[in-house]
């Protein structure tokens, strides 16, 4: 059970006796948790619980929001991550913004820099006390998400994706708030059941939407554009842009903690042939292959596809940070030829990722028997010419194993 904050909570965490108390929770928590526990209690009777809790809720979004915000267990969940949120609101830069579901205060944090002007509202009186500690310079609001307070701004919202059973959802009709109804109230689309209706709303909002990158596009018509953000190799939404907002009709935004990040979108040329395997394995980020653009990133980089369903690359180089492979040999796929080929190279550690071909990676690798200094990756695929497999020289970020029906 996580620990339900009070305002008088909140009060205390924002004070410097509060913070103090927290800094000091972080440093015993890092040593022993049960002893922090127990020396909270004595130091602090009833202040213990919000203490240690914020201590390990600051801990678990350290990277994602800066150092010392207060949070709720659900609000350090779904957090949108700093590179992400400075990412949006470098899109909405100049705009006058109102966040409806602003939470502990992650967007705005990132949208004060860019919109020219911004408040913030929510539901949730804990967490908009929260946000008036962590940014303090914005206006904020109780109101429904439902019920737009403000007119003529740009609404950003993240809504919930957990029903309250806890269990993650994909229906946009059982999002918090629902979806739909999000849109039909800043006037976005017309009321469900009505194709031509006045809109509810005399001043008519644009939208930009943060969810989750499972959601299927066609549950969204109102979303003219869909683009998918990965950080650092993990995709980590989908947002949904409304027709007054969107530059194109799907876009894949590639961004890095360690450096500028890049972008695609199905305006480019997307002559991408197949063909045989080059010198090179390519793998696309999942950013590029969820937003359907392989053959877009493709063509941008002079590479084809190795099958016409299957969202692997080859050429003869790959582009540059992004992960790939050299083939060193490739043939049908068979589990006895995979073992003879990798006992004859000396493998004793082999990555292996695989689309399209029921084999799990971690049932194969003992019964391949590998035993030998090397390394390697092999990538099992299935093509239209049936399974194929590529053996290639190992690469350095590597993962244990991949299994993706791409």
């Amino acid at each position: 059970m996580t620990y339900s904050f009070t305002l008088d909570d909140v009060a205390y965490l924002a004070s410097s006796a509060g913070r103090e108390a927290v800094l000091r929770a972080s440093e015993l928590v890092g040593d022993d948790r049960l002893r922090a526990v127990t020396v909270l209690r004595e130091r602090l009777g009833d202040r213990a619980a919000p203490v240690l809790e914020t201590a390990l809720l600051q801990a678990r979004v350290r990277g994602r929001v800066p150092d010392g915000w207060l949070l709720t267990a659900d609000a350090a969940e779904q957090a949108t991550a700093a590179p992400v949120a400075a990412h949006r609101a470098s899109r909405l830069a100049g705009r006058d913004v109102h966040d409806v579901t602003c939470s502990v205060g992650a967007e705005l944090d990132a949208l004060r820099h860019t919109a020219s002007r911004l408040v913030g509202s929510d539901l949730d009186p804990v967490r908009l006390a929260m946000a008036r500690v962590n940014v303090p310079s914005v206006p904020l609001v109780r109101a429904d998400a439902l019920a737009p307070v403000t007119r003529d701004t740009v609404l950003v919202a993240d809504p919930a994706r957990r029903t309250a059973s806890g269990r993650r959802t994909w229906r946009p009709a059982d999002f918090v708030p629902p979806l739909d109804e999000l849109v039909e109230a800043a006037g976005t689309c017309p009321r469900r059941g009505a194709a031509d209706v006045e809109r509810p709303y005399r001043h008519a909002h644009d939208v930009v939407v943060s969810t989750a990158p499972g959601l299927d596009p066609a549950l969204v018509p109102w979303a003219a554009e869909v683009e998918l953000v990965s950080l650092d190799g993990r995709v980590r939404e989908a947002a949904l842009w409304s027709a007054g907002l969107a530059t194109t009709r799907r876009r894949a935004t590639v961004l890095s903690s360690r450096g500028p990040g890049w972008e695609v979108t199905d305006a480019e040329d997307d002559d991408c042939p197949v063909g045989p395997a080059g010198e090179w394995i390519v793998d696309p980020d999942g950013a590029v292959v969820r937003a359907g653009l392989v053959r877009q990133y493709g063509a941008r980089h002079g590479l084809w596809r190795v099958d016409e369903h299957l969202a692997y690359l080859t050429g003869d180089a790959p582009p540059p940070g992004i992960r790939a492979f050299r083939v060193l040999e490739h043939g049908r796929y068979s589990e006895k030829t995979l073992r003879t080929t990798l006992r004859r190279r000396g493998v004793g550690r082999v990555e292996i990722l695989v689309r399209g071909l029921d084999v799990d990676p971690n049932a194969l690798r003992p019964r391949l028997k590998l035993a030998g200094s090397q390394e390697a990756t092999v990538v099992l695929a299935r093509l239209e010419t049936g399974p194929e497999a590529y053996v290639c020289e190992a690469v350095s970020d590597r993962v244990s194993a991949i299994s993706d029906p791409r």
